[in-house]
């Protein structure tokens, strides 16, 4: 079975866990003889593993003068991009219009280079939902001049170019939900986002998700029939680091550790207000906020009012080795996400012996048993059990040795049997 995939980002070119876990679904995919996997990204930069996978930059693929046949028109749907400043690009709102028509004679424009191809920053700034919509345009020529079985979409970001290549091709497509909107805005949802992210739900003939938490979302909130969506966990890819590359803290107090994007949906200002309750009773110790994100500066000023800032870092992006590197000089590692899909950065922990705290309102904590398990308003529950580590070894050892246990049974071959059981019933059915 060969499957066409969409994602976003692929590593090393990574700003979160959507790429950590598309990558890891890859892996996994791999080591299964009878599936193969064309894994698409709108920016491929040449430094990317495919040694286990074929990955295509929409960058790279020339769509000058290609005549796509789209399911529903009556003829050709012919699509020309040209090189010349005064062809505009189609605004979303008038993509999706095209997209859906079920009328024919439309020309849908963009803007190429010199050498026939669409060029796409690989970024997320303020021209993302322009570069969505010409994605979708290049997976409707990649969905042409390749042949496969099946869609798999990873996220919103790529659900309009799953579609436009089931629209193309007419094979099934099976879209990924790794977060939604409610997760990120805290329930201030963006309805351009949103009407994209119902437009894949409904046009998908398998919705996955990551946690029973996000399908009771994509159920309740976007109004899809329970049975059409099923849950496949994410699972840690095994790290092993060389002694050599481990680099010890040359200091003997203890690190407590957050390790993500710096954003509402991630709790940074509980953790900080936890790191003040603790460092009142202890003066052995360090907090460390690893990451970026627009609430960084707020951070910052607020670690400030408290008088903390002696005892509290903040590292900016990590990603790598460097990940790795905070984990292995860490003795807590804390995420007190407001919503979180799944949350793969508590598995990386555990699996650095790193005991954990999480917030209930995570994924993860549906099959994590060998965690600290908090609300995550809760700042005296999470002072409490960080005070609890740090100061009680036999706990902490308990934590670290049972947590790596149970780590190292979350594999990405069981998540990817998984979805290839799907992807065969998809077939099947349709």
């Amino acid at each position: 079975m060969r499957v066409l995939m969409f994602g976003w980002e692929f590593p090393p070119h990574i700003s979160g866990g959507l790429g950590t876990a598309s990558y890891g679904l890859t892996k996994g995919m791999a080591t299964l003889n009878d599936l193969e996997v064309i894994f698409v990204v709108p920016k491929a930069w040449g430094d990317e593993d495919q040694s286990m996978v074929r990955l295509v930059g929409a960058n790279q693929v020339q769509v000058r003068s290609k005549k796509v046949f789209y399911k529903g028109f009556k003829r050709p749907f012919e699509k020309i991009e040209v090189s010349s400043k005064i062809v505009p690009y189609t605004d979303p709102k008038n993509f999706w219009k095209v997209m859906t028509a079920e009328e024919s004679g439309y020309n849908l424009f963009v803007l190429t280079n010199s050498k026939g191809k669409v060029d796409f920053s690989g970024r997320y700034d303020n021209f993302l939902m322009d570069e969505i919509q010409k994605y979708a345009v290049v997976a409707s020529v990649i969905a042409e001049e390749n042949e496969f079985d099946i869609i798999h979409a990873h996220d919103w970001l790529a659900y309009p170019a799953g579609i436009a290549a089931m629209e193309v091709s007419g094979k099934p497509l099976v879209i990924h939900v790794h977060a939604t909107d409610f997760d990120r805005s805290g329930g201030s949802v963006n309805p351009d986002v949103y009407r994209i992210e119902k437009s894949g739900m409904d046009a998908a003939s398998k919705i996955i998700t990551v946690s029973n938490l996000t399908r009771d979302i994509v159920i309740n909130k976007y109004h899809i029939n329970p049975d059409k969506v099923e849950t496949v966990y994410n699972a840690v890819e095994p790290v092993r680091m060389s002694e050599s590359q481990i680099i010890k803290k040359g200091f003997d107090e203890k690190v407590v550790t957050f390790l993500g994007r710096i954003t509402m949906q991630k709790g940074p200002e509980y953790f900080i207000e936890a790191a003040y309750k603790v460092l009142q009773v202890m003066d052995n110790v360090r907090f460390v906020m690893a990451g970026s994100g627009d609430m960084m500066e707020r951070m910052m000023r607020r670690a400030a009012a408290l008088k903390i800032t002696d005892r509290f870092h903040f590292t900016g992006f990590l990603k790598g080795s460097d990940v790795f590197t905070m984990l292995d000089m860490s003795d807590v590692y804390i995420m007190p996400s407001v919503s979180e899909p799944f949350g793969i950065s508590p598995l990386e922990a555990m699996q650095s012996n790193v005991p954990v705290i999480i917030s209930k309102q995570s994924g993860v904590a549906e099959i994590l048993t060998h965690a600290v398990k908090t609300d995550f308003w809760d700042i005296d529950a999470m002072a409490d059990a960080i005070y609890a580590i740090l100061n009680y070894p036999a706990l902490s050892n308990m934590f670290i040795k049972n947590g790596k246990e149970e780590v190292i049974r979350l594999k990405w071959d069981n998540s990817a049997r998984h979805v290839r059981d799907i992807y065969y019933r998809v077939i099947e059915n349709k």
